[in-house]
């Protein structure tokens, strides 16, 4: 017992005396390790030039308790790396503190760009993050770097190389230069589809907007391989087959390759097209009790029997949500349900109109705008703050944003409000440039050649107006005008407009005399609905009649004693050859040609002439109805235009003008695309005699194969300019097949046409007769051989041919959309035609701006 005691006794100092030993060592260690209670503010900094002690200790972040631990001092370690300043970063605790030693980046002091000439130094800098007096990181560089490429690429040069280099200069400053080797320009070689059989390879590279580079492609920019444009045209591949029937259509994909030896992109889309689809029946399906579905019917565009379109699907259900909105259902909602028959290959559509979610607007916010003004974007939508959300009045919005051309991107979307029924609409845009400065040229076998110098732009002082001026300067064609469109007049959706207008035509191989005009013409447009306008318009112009002297110088002395008697054959017949050489007349031929010797205009230009300037007051209006596919180059719908002007609100003449003109395009076979072209016109007196330059003339834009004013009532005097009197009844009618040249690649834009014309213009009721010269109208005297009689009392005056024969002509045209502007050439030849109308086989005309 006692020896178990001293063992223990033993044993128990031994302990304490190994306390006492390792004590200060154990507390040391505790002192130094990172348990210790270590303080942000107790950690020291090294090598710190510009950025501040207090700023660097604030990426470390204390735990509850104020301490720093292990993992916090690994926190602030990878903050402080990640933020770019710092070339290098180190923690030490020596002694048991922590001591943070920074190598900082440098500064840059000069940023530069060498090598570039297709790409401008200001874009390149706002594409780059690293900017001058910046902190410099090499990580960053090479995404500048990578950022230049990609801008070159998208640009079209793919084998661009792109070299930063770093120049050091004192006290921690460098600068960077971007050495570039733009390399020449990478194009699209070939575009092919795969798996297309219902529609040509030719047809579907008229739907993308990607082009096969050409020997012209230097004047536009289609040809450049960018992926983003490539993804698009999958989109209106797609969209195209949607709506011509193809409910399963897939563009599977869009691969693209580099060919090394052709230095360009092959780009083949690969199409699973699927069987076309008809409508087989149309229902209407409602919820909403008070709210009959067939009530909608009429804004449904899809009929039973026809092609499914899916384009019209989507257009017929925005219209039957709207209109069920106006109803006073603001939350009904119609979702098309098609039910596909794969054997019968046909689509049945439901209209399902249900009561969506009670939503509401909240906040309509507008970002991007930094030219234009809110209201101009907030007028295009049909909804505000406080009204039900409807999302086809949205869709709505966002497409005539797009339509006004103001910005390069408009995208609407949707945000939780500040409660469970509540949205904001928040409206991104992205301005681009709205002005232009024209510069164009033109030649035509009716105006010869052409020129005009134009500035416009479509969004005034960033209110949304359209503003333009244009000179004109030709061979037989001048002028000026002035144009101003508020498209909101008075914050109502009509458009008002001005134009102010100087032209002068001058006399050509077509006409013998020249024309002054000078006025103006305000304006008001309605869109009834997308496809049907109306315009409403006052007209106020003056107008005047030139001529050589030689040929107005008949001068009986009635009308101007001043001038030397020079009597007209009228007169002679009726005073006597003796009386007429008595007053010193002549007759330099010896034929009794006597004023008529050196030739005379007609006498409805001379007596135009003599009445000075003339003042028209005009009211009118003009309905349009347009379904076309495409403005520019139409494959498929109907194009209307009616207008009637009433002259005689004041003024010196008085008329009624009435005209109408229908284009109908129709795909055909393959890629042919028929053309109908009717038109007509008649001008009614209301009131006072006609004058020759209100009645219709016409040419080739009636019946082609006949001379600008080469149809129709002429006056035959052989001794006069036989000038065309033009008449008060027209028609027209027009056969067009045209045909792409499939041996010819897309991107060239030629295309050719075969048709048939048939019209008429009769019925002249202009000036007759002339007091002033004792002229008279004498239709029996047509031949030369009859000209002049005197003393027979015929072949005083005004002689004209006005028979209604109908012209009809044949002929192949070549259209070209070429680079420098739409261009075209006729050459027709006429299979019936009046005894003394005037005949041009070949017709050209086109222009272009640059």
């Amino acid at each position: 017992m006692i020896v178990g005691m001293r063992v223990r006794g033993t044993l128990l100092g031994a302990l304490i005396m190994v306390a006492v030993l390792v004590a200060p060592s154990l507390a040391a260690m505790l002192a130094s390790s990172p348990a210790a209670a270590q303080t942000v503010q107790s950690i020291v900094v090294e090598g710190n030039r510009r950025v501040e002690l207090e700023t660097i200790r604030s990426y470390f972040k204390p735990g509850p308790n104020g301490v720093l631990d292990q993992g916090r001092i690994d926190d602030g370690l990878k903050a402080l790396i990640e933020t770019g300043l710092f070339q290098d970063v180190r923690i030490s605790r020596p002694g048991g503190k922590i001591v943070v030693t920074v190598v900082e980046n440098p500064v840059i002091g000069r940023i530069a760009f060498e090598g570039n000439k297709k790409v401008k130094d200001d874009q390149l800098s706002a594409e780059i993050q690293s900017k001058p007096r910046g902190t410099f990181s090499r990580p960053m560089v090479q995404s500048d770097a990578q950022r230049i490429t990609e801008i070159y690429r998208h640009s079209g040069r793919y084998d661009v190389r792109v070299t930063p280099e770093i120049i050091e200069q004192p006290n921690n400053r460098v600068d960077l230069v971007f050495t570039i080797v733009e390399g020449s320009k990478t194009g699209i070689k070939s575009i092919e589809f795969i798996g297309n059989v219902a529609y040509s390879s030719y047809r579907l590279r008229d739907i993308i907007k990607t082009r096969e580079s050409n020997l012209l492609s230097f004047l536009g920019g289609a040809d450049v391989y960018d992926p983003d444009r490539i993804e698009a045209d999958r989109d209106l591949i797609r969209r195209f087959y949607l709506k011509h029937g193809f409910a399963d259509v897939q563009v599977v994909a869009a691969l693209t390759e580099y060919d090394p030896e052709r230095k360009g992109f092959l780009v083949t889309f690969k199409i699973e097209e699927g069987q076309q689809y008809r409508v087989a029946t149309v229902e209407f399906k409602s919820s909403i009790q008070t709210l009959d579905g067939n009530t909608l019917s009429a804004y449904s565009h899809v009929y039973v029997g026809s092609i499914y379109n899916a384009e019209a699907l989507e257009k017929s259900v925005e219209e039957m949500q709207i209109e069920a909105s106006r109803r006073g259902y603001a939350f009904a909602i119609v979702r098309p349900r098609g039910d596909r028959n794969f054997e019968a290959h046909t689509v049945s559509i439901v209209y399902a109109i249900d009561e969506g979610p009670r939503t509401y607007i909240e906040r309509i916010n507008i970002r991007g705008n930094t030219r234009t003004r809110d209201y101009v974007i907030r007028r295009e939508f049909d909804v505000s703050e406080g009204d039900a959300y409807n999302r086809a009045l949205v869709d709505r919005a966002e497409r005539r944003l797009k339509n006004l051309d103001y910005f390069k991107t408009v995208k609407i979307t949707t945000e939780p409000g500040s409660s469970s029924d509540r949205v904001t609409l928040l409206v991104d845009l992205e301005e681009k440039s709205t002005g232009d400065f024209s510069v164009s040229g033109g030649y035509s076998t009716t105006d010869g050649a052409l020129a005009e110098v134009s500035i416009s732009e479509r969004n005034f002082l960033g209110r949304g107006l359209f503003a333009k001026a244009a000179v004109q300067y030709g061979q037989y064609a001048r002028g000026a005008s002035l144009s101003f469109v508020d498209p909101y007049l008075l914050d109502y959706r009509v458009a008002g407009g001005l134009d102010i207008f100087y032209r002068q035509q001058l006399p050509n191989n077509y006409i013998s005399y020249g024309t002054t005009t000078m006025g103006f013409s305000p304006r008001l447009g309605f869109a009834l609905r997308e496809d049907l306008s109306l315009q409403l318009r006052y007209s106020l112009y003056e107008q005047k009649i030139s001529l050589p002297f030689y040929l107005a110088n008949c001068n009986n002395n009635f009308g101007n004693p001043t001038l030397p008697f020079n009597p007209s054959p009228a007169w002679v017949a009726a005073n006597g050859v003796a009386a007429a050489t008595a007053m010193g007349a002549v007759d330099p031929t010896g034929l009794g040609l006597w004023c008529y010797s050196d030739g005379e205009a007609s006498l409805p230009i001379r007596k135009e002439l003599a009445s000075g300037q003339t003042l028209t007051s005009s009211v009118g209006y003009s309905l349009n109805y347009n379904t076309l596919d495409n403005n520019k180059n139409p494959t498929d719908g109907l194009l209307v235009d009616f207008r009637q002007d009433f002259a005689g609100v004041g003024g010196d003449v008085n008329y009624l003008k009435s005209t109408i003109d229908g284009k109908y395009y129709a795909p055909l076979v393959g890629d042919l695309v028929g053309l109908v072209h009717l038109q007509s016109g008649i001008l009614t007196k209301a009131g006072g005699e006609l004058r020759m330059l209100d009645q219709f003339q016409m040419g080739p834009n009636l019946v082609r194969g006949f001379a600008p004013n080469g149809i129709g009532p002429r006056d035959i005097n052989p001794f006069g300019t036989q000038d065309a009197l033009g008449g008060t009844k027209y028609w027209g009618a027009s056969l067009e097949l045209q045909m792409p040249f499939w041996f010819l690649p897309k991107e060239v834009g030629l295309k050719g046409a075969v048709y048939a014309d048939a019209g008429s213009l009769w019925d002249y009721q202009g000036p007759t007769n002339w007091a002033l010269t004792g002229e008279v109208n004498t239709p029996g005297c047509i031949k030369p051989t009859q000209f002049p009689n005197p003393t027979s009392g015929t072949c005083l005056g005004l002689q004209f041919d006005d028979t209604n024969v109908i012209r009809t002509s044949v002929g192949v045209g070549l259209i070209w959309a070429s680079p420098f502007g739409p261009l075209r050439f006729d050459y027709a030849v006429p299979l019936t035609k009046g005894q003394f109308d005037r005949v041009q086989q070949f017709k050209f005309g086109g222009g272009t701006s640059f």
